[in-house]
C-alpha cells in the first residue's frame, strides 16, 4: 500500500466557457466536481497503475461531504480525518478556445490543535502497513509550519521511505528533516536555494537535508540528483493542454517506481510520460493511457556528471 497525505483536500470544480473574456458575464457549457488536492490525484494515478493508494488529510463541511462521496466513486481507500471547518474549493475556468485554465484556490480551513492531534494518531496508524509515503500540498491554516518536518520524521522512524511535495516555508523546514526525496518545480526550488540553475540548486537542496531530489522542469522536463547520480529526462516534445496535476502524476511515477525497484533512469521515464499524459487529460488526477504507453519509449534520458 502507498499512502498520500493531503492537509489540504478540496473540492475541484471544473467551469468550461466558451471564451473567457475579463468583466463579462459567461454562460458556462460544462460543469464537473472532483475530490482535489495533490495527494488525492496522486492516489488516483497510483491506483489507475495497479498499485493499492489509501489518502488521509482533512475533509469537513458540505463541501468535505461531497469530496468524500466522489472519492466513494473511485479506487483509493479514504482514510479522511473529519474537521469542523469547510473544506475548500478550488475552481478551475477552462477556456474552449485558448485551452487555457485560470485557477481560482480558496485557502482551507482552520484546523484545530485536537484535530492535528487526530490526524497525527490516524497517520501513525497507516504508516504501519505502508511501503511509502508521498506528504502533498499546501498546509491549510491552524497547523505549525513544521508540520511536514514532524510528519517526515515520523515516516523515517516508521522505517517508510518518505517523498515530500510543497513549497516555501514548509519546504524549507520538511527538508531538514531529511526525507528520501523532494519534488520541487523550479521556482519552488529557486526560492528554497536562491539559484536559478537548475543542477546547482538541486545539488544544494541536498546538502540541505534530501537524500534526493527530482525537479520539474516544465517543458525541459525532470531532473534527478540522488547519490546515485544525476540525469534528466524530458519528452520528445512540447505537448500542449492542461498542465493541472501533471506535477502529481509525476509523484505517483517516482512513487511507483520507487516500491516496484526501478532503477532512477526509469523511474524518470514513467514520471516524465505520465506527467506529459496528464497535460492532454481533461482533469488532474487522470492520464491518457494510450499517450502514457506511446511516451515510455521515446522520453529521452540523459546522466550528467557527478
Amino acid at each position: 500500500m502507498i499512502l498520500t497525505v493531503t492537509l489540504n483536500t478540496a473540492l475541484d470544480i471544473t467551469y468550461r466557457v466558451p471564451a473567457l473574456v475579463p468583466h463579462a458575464s459567461h454562460r458556462i457549457d460544462e460543469v464537473a466536481e472532483r475530490p482535489g488536492g495533490k495527494g488525492l490525484n496522486v492516489a488516483r494515478v497510483l491506483t489507475a497503475l495497479g498499485h493499492e493508494a489509501v489518502v488521509t488529510g482533512f475533509a469537513g463541511g458540505p463541501s468535505g461531504e461531497v469530496l468524500r462521496a466522489r472519492l466513494a466513486e473511485l479506487a483509493p481507500v479514504d482514510e479522511l480525518v473529519p474537521i469542523a471547518g469547510a473544506t475548500r474549493r478550488t475552481i478551475a475556468v477552462v477556456d474552449a478556445v485558448s485551452g487555457d485554465t485560470t485557477q481560482l484556490n480558496e485557502p482551507g480551513p482552520l484546523v484545530s490543535p485536537a484535530e492535528w492531534d487526530a490526524f497525527v494518531a490516524t497517520y501513525g496508524r497507516l504508516l504501519d502497513g505502508a511501503e511509502a509515503v508521498a506528504l502533498c500540498g499546501s498546509l491549510p491554516p491552524g497547523l505549525p509550519v513544521g508540520a511536514y518536518a514532524q510528519l517526515v520524521r515520523q515516516a523515517r522512524t516508521a522505517k517508510v521511505p518518505v517523498l515530500l511535495d510543497t513549497s516555501g516555508e514548509a519546504l524549507r523546514r520538511g527538508i531538514a528533516a531529511r526525507p528520501d526525496l523532494v519534488k520541487p518545480n523550479a521556482d519552488e526550488l529557486a526560492q528554497l536555494t536562491g539559484s536559478r540553475e537548475p543542477l546547482r540548486a538541486a545539488r544544494d537542496a541536498r546538502r540541505r537535508g534530501a537524500h534526493a531530489v527530482v525537479a520539474s522542469l516544465g517543458a525541459q522536463g525532470m531532473l534527478a540528483a540522488s547519490p546515485e547520480g544525476l540525469w534528466q529526462a524530458a519528452p520528445p516534445a512540447v505537448v500542449r493542454g492542461n498542465p493541472t496535476g501533471a506535477g502529481d502524476s509525476a509523484v505517483a511515477g517516482l512513487l511507483s517506481g520507487l516500491v516496484e525497484g526501478l532503477d532512477w533512469p526509469d523511474r524518470l521515464t514513467r514520471a516524465v510520460a505520465l506527467s506529459a499524459a496528464t497535460v492532454l487529460a481533461p482533469a488532474a488526477g487522470e492520464f491518457d493511457s494510450g499517450a502514457y504507453e506511446k511516451m515510455l519509449g521515446s522520453v529521452r534520458v540523459t546522466e550528467h556528471a557527478h
